[in-house]
């Protein structure tokens, strides 16, 4: 199914030295497809492919979306429904992300932005009104017996939090499809997948974003193969009374993860694995760098300006 022409009127191609640079926005970021030794029908072609890709994924699983499945399965909370495959998947990712951080990533914990407002403002809710959202929140609440889905009354799930580099990965698979061992760089707000090298043996770069200093990179990372995600708090917090809070939160608490750095960005064979290695590793607070020496990922931390003192 080709996306609607507002869609794809959205998509520039532009030729950059040594590659084709395509920028659209998806999933509420910039996103850009940068693509070596093609000719412009077979550079836009793969531009048009990613983004499909990214706009279906997108309007899929937003929660924004009456359409949505995800707004399906949020409307129907006490009744159970059945998933298709890809949404199945998705579920039991979330579920193994949860098991594998001890209950503090939690795809039930969205409802907490009912509390929580993550625009740089200043508002911190009470414990009261925590508490009072705390009570939907806990996977251990779902009856989840794949691909059967049933949520307790009030309770929401959100993706939000593993669907971009799902995306990424499933754009890079579908441009291998069109273009078997092209070189590409893949961007979708952040989150990368190279999945060939580049002809001339040379790596793709790709620039970690200097912590308040948007545009301004602090480190360059060569990508031959792989994906690489970042998770920080540069442009969603809140600041109360001289104290940053991250967006990160700890579904267990229902409070942002204390100590945590300002970002952390981590190299993994796919970007689905970077980006469940930086979430575990935020999650950590203090401890996060201890956790990624373990992983044996390449990983970059950017501290706070407490941590670093």
């Amino acid at each position: 199914m080709s996306e609607p022409a507002s869609h794809s009127a959205s998509i520039s191609l532009s030729r950059e030295p040594g590659y084709w640079a395509g920028r659209f926005m998806a999933m509420a970021s910039p996103c850009e497809v940068l693509i070596e030794q093609a000719t412009e029908p077979l550079a836009r072609r793969i531009v048009d492919a990613a983004a499909a890709c990214a706009w279906r994924i997108e309007r899929k699983f937003s929660r924004y979306r009456a359409d949505s499945v995800v707004h399906m399965i949020n409307s129907n909370a006490g009744r159970a429904v059945a998933l298709d495959a890809e949404s199945a998947a998705l579920i039991e990712f979330g579920a193994t992300l949860t098991q594998m951080s001890e209950g503090r990533f939690d795809i039930t914990s969205g409802v907490l932005r009912k509390v929580w407002t993550f625009d740089g403002g200043s508002v911190v809710p009470t414990q009261a009104q925590i508490d009072a959202v705390m009570s939907c929140v806990g996977w251990r609440h779902v009856e989840w017996r794949n691909p059967v889905l049933r949520l307790q009354p009030g309770m929401q799930i959100d993706l939000g939090g593993i669907g971009k580099e799902y995306a990424v990965d499933q754009a890079a698979a579908r441009v291998e499809d069109i273009a078997p061992g092209c070189s590409c760089l893949i961007n979708f707000g952040g989150d990368v997948v190279v999945r060939n090298p580049r002809q001339d043996g040379q790596p793709w770069r790709v620039g970690i974003e200097a912590w308040g200093r948007e545009g301004t990179a602090v480190r360059l990372v060569h990508l031959n193969r792989g994906g690489l995600a970042t998770s920080g708090d540069s442009r969603r917090f809140v600041l109360h009374q001289g104290r940053r809070y991250s967006h990160i939160i700890d579904a267990l608490t229902g409070w942002p993860v204390p100590d945590a750095p300002h970002s952390i960005t981590v190299a993994a064979d796919t970007c689905t694995q970077a980006g469940t290695l930086t979430t575990l590793a935020m999650l950590r607070g203090r401890d996060c760098e201890q956790f990624l020496r373990e992983s044996g990922a390449r990983y970059w931390i950017q501290l706070s300006r407490e941590q670093s003192e």
